[in-house]
Parts: C-alpha cells; sequence; structure tokens
C-alpha cells in the first residue's frame, strides 16, 4: 500500500531516556509504515544539548518558528543529581522554557478520555483542558543566595539607564537568606488571553482564569486587569455561544473545578499551571494520558505529551528488564502534530490518519489492553484488563490500525 505522502516537514525534537526510546518504536511501529515521513530532527537528548551548549534547543525553537508544527519527546531539566550523572559543562535550563520563551505560546493541556478509566474525582465527567502561560514567571527568574547582613533591592532604570525606583526587598539581618527576581511582560499575557479566549470559543467551553492578586497586588493584579480588557473584545461571542467567563482567586478556581463536572477551561499563570496540570492528569487516571500543545500568538504549534522522561523505568530498560510504560500521550504528540500538518497543508488523507492512529489507541485500551499503571483504574463490564509491556502494547495498537 503506498505511503501517505506530506509537504511540509515536522520539526522533530527528540528527548530522553524512556521516552526517547519508546519514540523511537512508535515511529518505526505506528507511522512510518504507514506514512512518508519528513521531518527536520533535532535531538534535545540532555548529553547532545551539553555538547552544544544548548544551542540546540535554540535551533529547534527556530525552526518551529520557520515549518509552524513540531513535535516533541519528552526532555530532562537538569539538577544537581543530573549534573554529575551527565558529567554536565553547565546546569542547563528547561528546554521547555526556553522553547516557550522563543514562541511565547500559551500550553494547553488536555486528558485522553477512554471509556472504563474512571477519574478519582467522580464528578468529573467531562474533559478539564488547563491553559498554561509559557512565558516568565519563576521559569525566567534570577535569583540569588544573600550572605547574613547583606540588603536586597529591587531597581527599576529607565532606558537611559537612570534609576527610576529602589525599594528594599528584604534586610537580611541576622540570618542568610535567597532572593528571586522574576517578570513577565504585559504583551505575553495580553497574547495568553487572546489565546485563551479564542480557545474557549472555538471548543464552546466556559473558561475560568485565577491568580492570586489580593496578594500580589502589582503582579497578579497586572494579570487580572488585562484579561479583564481583553475578554471586552469577547464578551458578546461567549454570550452569543452560551459559555461564560469567571476571574477568581487560584485557591478559590481549585474548589470550583474539583467541585465541577469538568466541562471547562481553566486558565493559569505558568507555575500554577505547571503544578495544576499534573494534578488534573492524575485525577483523570494518569500523566500519560495528558496531551499537550504550545500554541504561539502567530499560529505555530508545538505538541508533547504532558508527562517528563519516566526515568525509572528507564533505570529497568537499562538493567535489560521489560517495563509496562505508558505510550499513550507520546502516540497523540505525534498523532496532533500530523492532524496540525494535514489541516495546514490541506492533506486529507494525513488528517484522517492521524485520527485512525487515535481511535485505534484508545480501542486498544477499551478492549482492556493495556500497560500496568492503567489497569487498577479500568472498570468495564465483561472486560477484564490485560497488562502489556511497553512493546506489547504498541503492537496491539498496531494491529487494530492495520
Amino acid at each position: 500500500m503506498a505511503k501517505i505522502g506530506m509537504k511540509t516537514p515536522l520539526v522533530e525534537t527528540d528527548g530522553d531516556e524512556m521516552t526517547r526510546i519508546l519514540w523511537q518504536d512508535i515511529k518505526e511501529l505506528l507511522i512510518l509504515p504507514y506514512v512518508d515521513l519528513k521531518t527536520e530532527y533535532y535531538d534535545l537528548g540532555l548529553a547532545h544539548r551539553d555538547e552544544t551548549g544548548d544551542a540546540v534547543t535554540v535551533e529547534s525553537a527556530l525552526a518551529t518558528k520557520k515549518y509552524g508544527v513540531a513535535v516533541k519527546c519528552a526532555t530532562i531539566t537538569p539538577n544537581v543529581q543530573r549534573m554529575s550523572e551527565y558529567n554536565l559543562r553547565e546546569m542547563w535550563k528547561s528546554p521547555n522554557g526556553t522553547i516557550r520563551r522563543i514562541l511565547d505560546g500559551t500550553v494547553f493541556r488536555a486528558p485522553i478520555v477512554v471509556e472504563g478509566i474512571r477519574s478519582y474525582i467522580p464528578t468529573w465527567k467531562k474533559p478539564i483542558v488547563l491553559a498554561r502561560h509559557a512565558y516568565g514567571d519563576v521559569y525566567a527568574a534570577v535569583d540569588e543566595a544573600v550572605p547574613a547582613g547583606s540588603k536586597a533591592y529591587l531597581v527599576i532604570e529607565d532606558g537611559a539607564g537612570k534609576e527610576v525606583s529602589r525599594r528594599l526587598v528584604h534586610d537580611f539581618q541576622g540570618s542568610d537568606g535567597v532572593v528571586q527576581g522574576m517578570h513577565n511582560r504585559g504583551d505575553s499575557i495580553r497574547s495568553f488571553a487572546h489565546a485563551c479566549f479564542r480557545y474557549a470559543l472555538d471548543e464552546k467551553i466556559p473558561m475560568i482564569f485565577a491568580t492570586k492578586d489580593t496578594i500580589s497586588k502589582v503582579y497578579d493584579g497586572a494579570f487580572k486587569r488585562i484579561f479583564a480588557e481583553v475578554y471586552e473584545e469577547y464578551e458578546k461571542a461567549f454570550e452569543a455561544a452560551g459559555i461564560w467567563y469567571l476571574y477568581t482567586l487560584i485557591d478559590d478556581a481549585v474548589a470550583r473545578v474539583v467541585r465541577s463536572e469538568g466541562g471547562l477551561l481553566w486558565a493559569c499563570k505558568n507555575y500554577d499551571g505547571d503544578v495544576m496540570s499534573d494534578m488534573v492528569a492524575t485525577a483523570y487516571g494518569s500523566l500519560g494520558m495528558m496531551t499537550s500543545v504550545l500554541v504561539s500568538p502567530d499560529g505555530k504549534y508545538e505538541y508533547e505529551a504532558a508527562h517528563g522522561t519516566v526515568t525509572r523505568h528507564y533505570y529497568k530498560y537499562l538493567k535489560g528488564e521489560k517495563t509496562s510504560t505508558n505510550s499513550v500521550a507520546t502516540i497523540f504528540a505525534w498523532t496532533g502534530a500530523l492532524k496540525k500538518r494535514g489541516e495546514l497543508d490541506g492533506l486529507e488523507d494525513l488528517k484522517a490518519f492521524a485520527a485512525r492512529l487515535e481511535r485505534a489507541t484508545i480501542q486498544t485500551i477499551e478492549a482492556g489492553e493495556m500497560t500496568g499503571d492503567l489497569v487498577p483504574l479500568f472498570h468495564r463490564e465483561g472486560v477484564t484488563p490485560k497488562k502489556l509491556d511497553s512493546k506489547e502494547f504498541l503492537l496491539a495498537v498496531q494491529s487494530r490500525l492495520s
């Protein structure tokens, strides 16, 4: 059978550890037999990032700006332990953070809903989509250790270098400590707001946005104010679509979301979105069942799984042991990118193939064939779940796809 053709390449960014192993298996078993795959490849494995001084991460982001669609494998953000393990020259920043800063995008994460996989929160009957602002805050912060007896200031200079304001952050008398400075940009917050309101309208779902402006009156207050200003452009369209927008405090938002039945978009600042997306994914069953797409203001897309590199399984793999690693979100990263590439290039057969692969993946689980993380969560009358190892699950998907 002739393979499905492509016009424009995808930007393919490889990653680390167990997800890197699954990445190759997914390509070989589920994509390359059916698609004449065109990609521009970038190796974002930690060792290669170290070799290039992390230049490869920047190159991959610029390629995404050029070609418009990327698919990304999970990557390691090194800490002290990783510095030693990989003998790194430097403790490189999060590659996701670097890519998000360059694309100035918003991350939308949504659960993959499968019949038989029950949510840990019984009231959640519909998907909760989490929108994460992918710029600034702690991910682009600078921090320093402060010796006892020192003072730390927040200093603002104008364009000519003249000091405009100086505020004492803290007088460290009697103890050492740490200090951190973080920022955001008005234009990035505005782009984030537009992206969220457009997504809610496209999906016809209500939207909540939350910060802590009662405490962070200036910083979080800017988010609240800009979202209110942008919403004025969408208010009539929201009313016509029969959906609503609510701003509230982040702690109130958590309570509202937990009590809800789902079926809404929850917009969060960068750090809140990082934490809450994992909470939402786990509550729906597994981090392996959460999609993630970074959308830039000018319409560039990067698809990835919401989870990390599955380090524990990788160490087992290195010992020659079999693993039962959930590859669903990584499969859906590929299908999301292929569907978007097909949409932008007018390739209906490529879009249809991606949809078939998604259906085959879901049908495999609904038939009772799944990785070990899903077995305790699966309850479907007349179906007994069967635990498959990582490769067996992909082969089961392939059999349905074929």
